[in-house]
């Protein structure tokens, strides 16, 4: 018999009644170190303070008021975005989905309007998760999401990652734009190389195709910059983020240039939820606490002292651990046993992580993780290796206390 809520998730037998830093609390009393952050989504932890004091006293005055009104949480998060990356303009919506969709819209709009109605075609990367929406279970490309859901929708075209000489090589006359994570989140923490986001850029600058980057997952400070992209010195021309934007409350945005956004005049686009006061206060509440001084800077110290103590576990547990990955706070461990037995073994240590593609394990803490949160998830791996060999004691544990 069906349960009344839909069985769509493999769900851990876990409930949680409060969470407090990087911390959650069970309601059979355990506690756990979360480094999975609501799959990379509670970007200043659990009931950080001034998150919560900014929503309960949103929540107190106006949540909800539609947009057929003006939005000053709306406005007022609009301009600090545009203030902070390469963007003229933004539109608010509620999830990464909706904003990928949304980017898709934008960009084969742009070229209509610019006088090329035939391009329509959005190149995409092998290895892609931009969604679950229809459109964009045909952009990620993946047969096992799309089985079941009909013909995939039309016009998007899959080359491999990393790999510029096959975007050359896909690019036609019917070419809108080329869409891509800077980080492969699902598929298994893969980083393009700044080389490569480097030659696309030009490559779309010579051939009038617009650069389309999905930074749900690694924007809003997650690698260490505001937007991953940003590493390379490169600009999009419209971009998608979420997750972290609202520390938790679901808003997603994309942000474009005035030669993209000019394109979406009024009724081509809407939203009844979307930038709504509630959701806006959150994100506002989130950028007070990544904008303020030396927060970037503090990301990337925690990110070196976790890519100094995982390289030494990996380097100790050769049969556990065959590589680190990632950029920052997004951390992928590929795995030699099967990913899922090394999550819950990881679990039963007491650390949450997340599972990806290439049997990869998934670290992406709240970026406000501490020091003794670092060492303390380390350690707790370090338990997870113990039990999968399957001995009393961990004779290569890596040295922890040793600051880098």
């Amino acid at each position: 018999m069906i349960p009344p809520l839909m069985p769509t998730y493999k769900r851990a037998d876990l409930a949680f009644e409060r969470g407090e830093g990087s911390w959650l609390y069970a309601s059979d009393g355990r506690r756990f170190l979360d480094f999975a952050a609501g799959i990379a989504t509670c970007s200043v932890g659990h009931a950080h303070p001034h998150l919560v004091e900014t929503i309960s006293q949103q929540a107190g005055r106006v949540m909800h008021v539609s947009n057929l009104f003006r939005i000053p949480q709306a406005e007022k998060l609009a301009e600090r975005l545009v203030a902070n990356s390469f963007a003229d303009s933004v539109f608010f919506c509620n999830s990464g989905a909706e904003a990928n969709e949304g980017m898709v819209k934008m960009a084969r709009r742009a070229q209509m309007l610019a006088g090329h109605p035939e391009r329509t075609e959005i190149i995409c990367m092998d290895g892609a998760f931009h969604g679950r929406t229809l459109a964009m279970l045909s952009a990620t490309g993946n047969p096992k999401y799309l089985e079941g859901f009909g013909t995939p929708v039309g016009d998007f075209v899959h080359v491999p990652f990393n790999d510029i000489e096959a975007v050359k090589a896909a690019i036609t006359p019917r070419t809108a734009a080329v869409m891509l994570e800077p980080v492969q989140g699902e598929s298994g923490i893969k980083c393009a190389s700044v080389d490569y986001l480097r030659a696309l850029r030009a490559l779309c600058d010579q051939t009038g195709v617009l650069l389309a980057l999905d930074e749900v997952q690694s924007g809003v400070g997650r690698t260490g910059r505001l937007f991953a992209h940003q590493w390379a010195g490169i600009t999009p021309d419209v971009m998608s983020t979420a997750k972290g934007l609202g520390g938790g409350f679901p808003i997603g945005a994309i942000l474009a240039t005035e030669t993209v956004a000019q394109a979406m005049t009024a009724g081509t686009h809407g939203t009844t939820f979307g930038g709504n006061p509630l959701a806006c206060a959150a994100a506002n509440a989130v950028l007070d606490v990544l904008l303020a001084p030396g927060f970037m800077d503090q990301i990337c110290t925690r990110a070196a002292l976790l890519d100094t103590l995982l390289d030494s576990l990996v380097a100790d547990a050769p049969d556990i651990f065959a590589q680190r990955r990632g950029l920052g706070l997004l951390i992928g461990l590929r795995c030699v046993p099967a990913v899922g037995d090394v999550q819950a073994a990881a679990q039963q240590a007491g650390l949450l992580c997340v599972t990806a593609g290439d049997n990869v394990l998934r670290l992406v803490p709240p970026l406000t993780v501490t020091e003794e949160d670092c060492r303390k998830a380390v350690a707790m791996l370090v338990q997870a290796v113990t039990a999968l060999r399957g001995t009393p004691d961990n004779k290569n544990k890596p040295v922890l206390e040793t600051t880098p």
